[in-house]
């Protein structure tokens, strides 16, 4: 599916669905403005657009094939940046990641990917709004992109911040042994997220070091909003996982304890009845006064005695707080 729109430089307004065609037309003005969104894409109608835009080959493969790393690569006249956008899903919150190729010029922007993204939703309601600005270019485009995903992992971090305060609950009000895959896979997806907010980071860093002058100056002052924005999503990343780090060892610790009480009060019980055994295994070798044939008592001295001597070793054990 391919969707381009146009803003008029003159006249500031938008026109949705162009053709491929037209294109050239239009970009013949440097100050007009084209987004081409494309969704799962064809690649015959993606190369006729790729060739409009005279885009690198190597570009091309990467954003066809997809599944790429986070990154920013630059090409004459152009960057092409791939990234991506957080999610949660599901009764468990699992984490999605759905990932967004961007040819970013200095008068185009082509976003190709092959799930639904949610900030380009976003921000093609909000692209309409900043056009009273001064300055609305593709920079522009691309700071509400990269705000949006980056705002967004803040969203899924609020959530799984959440989760671990559950955890934290759980683990002190109503211990399970289940807990602990819980916090593996909370800390999995903090793992997944730092692997993919950490090169987006360097990637802001390549757009503000200005080395191609495709932005104007005030766009740079957006882009570091966003290089902002994510040294606090990379440090409230570090900050969870620590937190999470502390509650596995919180865990081990009461499982530890747990398991601490459990062993003290079966060797307290095992304590019991070996004395209580000990007594029947020495009155059983007794061939003299045997109960069944000359001392009738013998039944009673026995049972009596392991009674007295199990519950002086039950008061025993409770006074030391093994039971």
């Amino acid at each position: 599916m391919l969707n381009i729109t146009y803003l008029d430089s003159e006249t500031k307004k938008l026109t949705p669905n162009i053709s491929i065609k037209q294109i050239s037309e239009i970009k013949q003005n440097k100050e007009n403005i084209i987004w081409a969104d494309v969704t799962n894409p064809n690649e015959e109608d993606f190369l006729k657009l790729a060739e409009e835009f005279s885009f690198h080959q190597l570009s091309i493969e990467d954003a066809l094939k997809g599944h790429q790393r986070p990154k920013i690569e630059e090409y004459p006249g152009y960057y092409f940046l791939v990234v991506y956008e957080s999610d949660l899903f599901g009764e468990h919150n699992n984490l999605q990641l759905r990932e967004l190729s961007i040819f970013l010029g200095a008068n185009f922007i082509v976003t190709v990917h092959s799930h639904s993204i949610n900030a380009i939703t976003l921000v093609s309601r909000l692209w309409p709004e900043w056009l009273s600005r001064s300055s609305v270019g593709t920079g522009t485009l691309a700071y509400l992109l990269l705000d949006a995903i980056v705002d967004h992992y803040m969203v899924i971090l609020d959530q799984l911040s959440d989760n671990i305060d559950d955890l934290e609950d759980k683990m002190f009000t109503d211990f399970q042994p289940n807990l602990i895959e819980e916090i593996f896979r909370v800390k999995k997806q903090l793992l997944y997220m730092r692997r993919f907010i950490s090169p987006l980071r360097d990637l802001l860093n390549v757009m503000l070091r200005r080395e191609q002058p495709l932005f104007s100056s005030e766009t740079y002052v957006y882009f570091q909003d966003v290089f902002d924005h994510a040294i606090r999503v990379a440090d409230t990343i570090d900050s969870l996982r620590d937190i999470l780090s502390s509650i596995m060892d919180v865990y081990l610790s009461i499982s530890g304890n747990r398991m601490n009480i459990i062993m003290k009060r079966l060797t307290s019980i095992s304590t019991i009845l070996m004395s209580v055994t000990l007594i029947a295994g020495i009155y059983g070798m007794n061939f003299d006064f045997m109960p069944e044939l000359k001392w009738r008592y013998g039944y009673t001295y026995a049972l009596s005695s392991m009674v007295i001597i199990g519950l002086c070793l039950y008061l025993y054990l409770r006074k030391i707080k093994w039971l």
